[in-house]
């Protein structure tokens, strides 16, 4: 039976941490130059309707690194471009390839992919979630904090489709979360309702950042305008002037927190260039763990199939 990944909530706490026990082996696999070649003979189909630089590049890198060979595909490059039903286009790609990875924006575009695909489905990023991402967080996490036990993690900024995907997270490991937004910038409100009830409100939303942070072991933030919202971004400035991660803002927390940013990051404006070339900030290392999840998730989907 095929297994997709729309959301962290496809998986179970086990498999989390399967995965992220995966990509800790292949990492150093790699890097001694004895990485299987589990993907041989094996196909990507990357379908990309959103610019990418990490989630791209590091998808292609896994699969090549792997063995594999991946298909790289914009709208333009599709019959999307000229309305081709997703339904059709799934049952279609699915007889050349063994995985569909895709980006794009209206999370229902992936459900209905998955529906119709024979072959996994992987979400690289829509507006409701970016789980990829966040799994390499945890990895992160875990390799620089040695365990994700009794972890509480500061989301500083956007409620958007990252922090949903952190509350999914905290759903399934039962972490602690403060998400600091500001008003009407808050993440989905019925998946929050579900990430507090499910933690017994380990899950928070706090609108003080100082207080979010006071006892974190993470500081987590975002671009304060999404791909899609540029139009929002003079009035975006100005509601998020409090919830910059500075210098000010990291002394209030722990002295072993660390900082975290998905990347681009606008120096400046969610982050200042000071935190984030930090040595608190191990954010190019989080980059680089988005290739070793991804090597984990693409072998455990269609490769070796196994955590």
């Amino acid at each position: 039976m095929k297994r997709d990944l729309l959301s962290i909530l496809d998986l179970s706490a086990e498999e989390i941490s399967g995965l992220i026990a995966k990509a800790a082996k292949m990492k150093s696999e790699l890097a001694a130059g004895v990485l299987p070649k589990s993907l041989e003979g094996k196909i990507a189909g990357l379908v990309f309707l959103k610019p990418s630089t990490r989630t791209r590049i590091s998808f292609e890198s896994a699969v090549f690194r792997l063995g594999g060979q991946a298909i790289f595909m914009t709208g333009q490059d599709t019959q999307i471009s000229r309305h081709e039903p997703l339904s059709d286009m799934a049952r279609v790609l699915d007889r050349y390839i063994d995985a569909i990875v895709v980006r794009t924006f209206a999370h229902s575009d992936v459900e209905e992919l998955a529906k119709y695909a024979s072959v996994p489905v992987i979400n690289a990023l829509t507006d409701r979630f970016h789980p990829c991402q966040v799994l390499a967080d945890l990895l992160t996490v875990f390799e620089k904090r040695g365990s994700l036990e009794n972890l509480t993690v500061a989301w500083i900024g956007d409620g958007n489709n990252v922090a949903n995907s952190w509350m999914n997270a905290a759903r399934r490991l039962g972490f602690s979360l403060n998400l600091a937004c500001p008003p009407g910038y808050e993440p989905d409100s019925e998946l929050f309702e579900h990430a507090s009830r499910e933690t017994n409100g380990k899950v928070r939303l706090i609108t003080d950042p100082e207080q979010a942070v006071s006892n974190a072991d993470v500081l987590y933030t975002d671009v304060w305008a999404s791909m899609g919202q540029e139009d929002e971004a003079k009035v975006r400035i100005q509601a998020f002037q409090r919830y910059q991660i500075n210098s000010r803002l990291l002394s209030c927390a722990p002295s072993h927190a660390m900082v975290l940013h998905c990347l681009p990051a606008h120096r400046g404006e969610e982050i200042t260039a000071e935190v984030i070339e930090s040595p608190r900030a191990p954010v190019f290392d989080q980059a680089e763990n988005r290739l070793h999840l991804q090597m984990a998730l693409l072998d455990w989907l269609i490769g070796s199939k196994e955590l």
